[in-house]
């Protein structure tokens, strides 16, 4: 028969044990679970498929647009070169009309109204900005339409070129107001001569003769409307209110300045498209 102290110390014991055993027992579990939770295929199953296979592998068409579009310009770097370009292009037009217009104020072939000829630059206020918009607006407009015709400018395209020309326009200007024909037609088939060798030697594109064509004829019609109106008058008018030769001087004008702004034009970066 055990004793009874016996049978109270294994008792004692084994409870003891178990209980011991249960909380090694349980954190050794609760470690293996955590063990498994972190491990990296239950994160893979926990996070779901990796969206790159679904779109296929990154191919450097990718990279290539991004590129492309960087090349191209942003938005924000194509308007900087257009305000550049249109304020260039206003100055040079400025400068023409101040120039131009005093030649013909002197040689009596522009007549302004007295108190206008008192100023310093002999010329009615709105003449220079009215002549800056036109430059800017055309010098814009001939690399767009190049552009939109698919046929780039190649023909002679760097600076002495185009400072050539300038002094090409700015001596048929001068001979308008110069030179002494017997008649007003006699000078203006010379001038119109000399603005088509202007257009041959410095341009020779269909899109530079058609917007020459365009510009002569748009602003022979607004002159006759401005001298109609009695703003300025010409003397001697043998064409309707103005002199014969004033439209070889707005065709050799328009490609003057068209040459200007297809130069300006040259390394700028294409204009971002919305897709």
């Amino acid at each position: 028969m055990p004793r009874l102290d016996d049978h109270c110390w294994s008792c004692s014991c084994a409870q003891g044990a178990r209980h011991r055993g249960l909380p090694v027992a349980g954190a050794g579990g609760l470690a293996a679970k955590v063990g498994d939770m972190l491990s990296p295929a239950a994160l893979a199953a926990r996070r779901g498929p990796d969206p790159a296979p679904a779109h296929g592998p990154r191919s450097p068409g990718a990279g290539g647009r991004g590129a492309g579009g960087a090349g191209r310009g942003s938005p924000a770097s194509w308007h900087h070169h257009l305000v550049q370009r249109s304020l260039v292009l206003f100055s040079v037009g400025v400068v023409l009309a101040l120039v131009l217009n005093l030649l013909q104020v002197q040689r009596n072939v522009t007549l302004f109204p007295e108190e206008v000829i008192a100023t310093i630059f002999s010329s009615a206020w709105w003449v220079p900005p009215c002549c800056g918009t036109a430059a800017a607006v055309v010098g814009l407009l001939y690399p767009c339409i190049d552009s939109h015709l698919g046929e780039p400018h190649k023909f002679k395209r760097e600076w002495a070129s185009v400072m050539r020309c300038v002094a090409v326009f700015v001596g048929i200007n001068h001979a308008s107001a110069k030179l002494d024909f017997a008649n007003n037609v006699q000078l203006s088939l010379t001038l119109a001569a000399l603005s088509l060798g202007l257009w041959w030697t410095f341009d020779r594109s269909r899109s530079g003769l058609g917007l020459g064509i365009t510009i002569a004829f748009l602003a022979t019609l607004i002159t006759q409307l401005l001298v109609y109106n009695g703003v300025y008058q010409y003397t001697s008018p043998d064409f309707l209110y103005i002199r014969s030769w004033l439209p070889c001087i707005f065709f050799s004008g328009g490609v003057t300045v068209g040459n200007i702004g297809r130069q300006l034009a040259m390394g700028v970066p294409e204009k971002p498209h919305s897709d």
